[in-house]
């Protein structure tokens, strides 16, 4: 059985800008986004590549500003 991988993405400046999971060269689980300044943008679930469930973005400050309700993909 195939373990996911952790998986980190940096900005110029050397801040994690994506943090997350692959498995098989696909995303997969929880993901979160990053702005420079280390305040969490967005962060939300992937399955088989693809987008699921709720997605949360966040304001400058790091407050929920919106969730959005992805459609399930066949």
């Amino acid at each position: 059985m195939t373990m996911p991988k952790e998986h980190l993405e940096y900005h110029k400046g050397g801040t994690v800008r994506a943090r997350g999971q692959t498995l098989n060269g696909e995303v997969t689980g929880y993901w979160e986004w990053f702005r420079t300044d280390g305040t969490k943008m967005r962060s939300g679930y992937f399955e088989a590549g693809k987008q699921v469930g709720e997605w949360t973005t966040y304001d400058k400050a790091g407050a929920v500003y919106k969730v959005t309700k992805m459609k399930a993909v066949p």
